[in-house]
């Protein structure tokens, strides 16, 4: 059961990519994020729980990993066409199963690392891909943005396996909402004083990236409290999410080398596919 909440937590999430890059035709990042959020926040308003003070410092930690990888995220798909942050964004379950290793006593095996060695080798070839396509990854501040939202993105996955054992789900992401919610709007406040922020304009896609984003987490946590939920599998699985956003990406968008960034994706979901089937 945990596998298909899984699936359907990916496909939310794959249309959820593309309205934050149709949102962004109307907003800046900042009031993007809050506005959904904030929508977010209410819809789960109704499972706010009293909880002790260790739970929620870990969730205000998990909220800073989260609101780190939202807006370096946002700021890659501003600066960057969607089906490239979509490809490279499919290595993080190399990059949680990896750590899933370090921090969870994991092995690999044969399988296993030829699915690592896949994904490298999708990652270097949609490196060289992006550079014939006139995007040098070199200062490049949308590869910058990328590589840190992954970064933290991953570091959310283990963080979340390590505190829903003591948790439930409900209460993980309202009060999780809550907290990013809030630092989203210190953040947005800021902006404003300096005049960095422009004029917030009202989209329905706001509305519609909340709801996409409240169903996908829902799935996501239950999934993952599940009995013998494996991270690393469900990781993959959310993963899966990048066909939906770049295929969609390249109907909505019309961006260029749509069949090479294709070739190199597949190459990419094989290995994940290798990392999936050693991991069950």
């Amino acid at each position: 059961m945990w596998i298909w909440m899984a699936l359907v937590s990916a496909i939310l999430l794959g249309v959820y990519d593309v309205a934050k890059k149709v949102a962004l035709k109307h907003n800046d990042v900042y009031w993007i994020l809050l506005c959904a959020t904030a929508l977010s926040t209410l819809f789960v308003s109704p499972f706010l729980s009293a909880g002790s003070a260790s739970d929620h410092l870990r969730l205000i930690f998990k909220s800073v990993l989260v609101t780190s990888s939202w807006v370096s995220g946002m700021i890659a798909l501003q600066l960057l066409p969607i089906t490239t942050v979509s490809t490279f964004k499919t290595s993080r379950p190399m990059f949680v199963v990896l750590f899933s290793i370090l921090l969870f006593g994991e092995r690999l095996n044969a399988v296993q690392w030829g699915g690592v060695a896949l994904v490298l080798l999708a990652m270097w070839l949609l490196s060289v891909n992006s550079e014939r396509e006139g995007i040098s990854i070199k200062g490049n501040r949308g590869f910058a943005a990328l590589a840190v939202s992954i970064v933290t993105g991953v570091a959310s996955a283990l963080w979340d396996k390590h505190i829903l054992s003591g948790m439930q789900p409900l209460f993980v992401q309202s009060w999780t909402n809550v907290y990013i919610t809030l630092l989203l709007g210190i953040i947005v406040l800021i902006r404003r004083r300096r005049a960095q922020s422009q004029p917030f304009k009202w989209d329905w896609t706001l509305l519609l990236i909340a709801v996409l984003i409240t169903g996908a987490d829902m799935l996501y946590f239950f999934s993952l409290k599940a009995d013998g939920a494996l991270l690393s599998v469900i990781s993959l699985i959310r993963r899966s999410s990048v066909i939906i956003t770049f295929a969609l990406g390249a109907i909505l968008f019309s961006e260029k080398r749509i069949t090479q960034k294709a070739g190199v994706l597949s190459i990419m979901l094989a290995g994940v596919a290798l990392l999936m089937a050693g991991s069950v």
